[in-house]
């Protein structure tokens, strides 16, 4: 099967301006940040006083943002196709919001919309609710399932900040393997199933998650709660050393008998100044 590159294109609120010696130079809203990004291989375009110009730099101690606008907020909202996100540069260097996700959350849309039907949909590792503000906008019914209460409590601020709170969405905090073992025995069913398993995570109770042990038993069990007439199945990547062809194998076997189609590859984001693009992450999706 033949990879495909989804890109993430500069828009009003997101822009990659620069990236190289593993940092990127983004802009979210009315803030430019300057982050590490082990995968930014190459030299920078830009010089190093531009680069210096970041409103906040994620620190050297890898704990701290180091913030030279000095009337920088802590947090910001900003507008990805209609979904708005409250922006908040955490400790582990994250800001709440993956734009290299803005393909799948189109897809996402679409494939509900055009569905013509009631969809439910499983959002496993949901975060900060980006793939299930996507779902509830094109008018699906959503299970948001993540082990961090606060991650819960920023995803539901989203689903606020986007005028989507009051549609039918369950926010669970739980362990993504313990709920769908429930499902199982409760005769849960649905229609679409998203993923984004950590390489190492903990659940609700401390459950620990790696994701050479468990992400197969995991795709196993979710097979056994898919509806008679599944929508999709997307699994996105980030634990580095694997490929979203070892996702496609992994899944190809659970909806074979569904029909349908695979896509597999990368996600990427393109820079706004130079046009390269930068490797985020991998997914494997299959859909009708």
């Amino acid at each position: 099967m033949e990879p495909k590159i989804l890109k993430t294109l500069p828009s009003a609120d997101y822009e990659l301006i620069d990236s190289g010696n593993e940092e990127k130079l983004e802009r979210y809203g009315k803030y430019v940040l300057r982050r590490p990004d082990p995968q930014a291989l190459w030299n920078k375009t830009l010089s190093e006083n531009e680069w210096k110009n970041a409103d906040a730099t994620f620190g050297a101690d890898k704990k701290t943002w180091k913030k030279r606008n000095a009337s920088m907020q802590n947090e910001w909202q900003i507008s990805f196709d209609n979904l708005k996100f409250n922006i908040k540069p955490t400790a582990f260097k994250h800001t709440g919001v993956f734009p290299e996700q803005e393909s799948n959350w189109i897809f996402i849309k679409e494939k509900i919309k055009n569905a013509q039907r009631p969809i439910k949909v499983l959002n496993l590792f949901g975060y900060t609710g980006g793939a299930t503000l996507a779902a509830l906008s094109a008018g699906g019914d959503v299970t948001h399932v993540d082990g961090s209460k606060s991650a819960i409590t920023w995803a539901k601020e989203n689903a606020e900040l986007s005028g989507l709170d009051k549609k039918p969405v369950r926010w669970i905090i739980d362990d993504a393997r313990k709920f769908v073992m429930r499902e199982i025995k409760r005769d849960g069913k649905y229609d679409g199933i998203i993923m984004d398993p950590p390489s190492f995570g903990r659940g609700g109770k401390g459950e620990i998650w790696k994701i050479e042990s468990d992400f197969l038993k995991l795709l196993e069990e979710c097979s056994k709660i898919l509806s008679d007439n599944p929508l999709f199945f997307i699994i996105n990547g980030y634990a580095a050393g694997y490929s979203s062809q070892a996702y496609y194998n992994a899944l190809k076997p659970l909806v074979e008998k569904y029909g349908g189609q695979f896509e597999i590859g990368e996600l990427t984001i393109q820079e706004s100044k130079a046009g390269r693009l930068l490797p985020c992450g991998i997914f494997a999706r299959w859909f009708k």
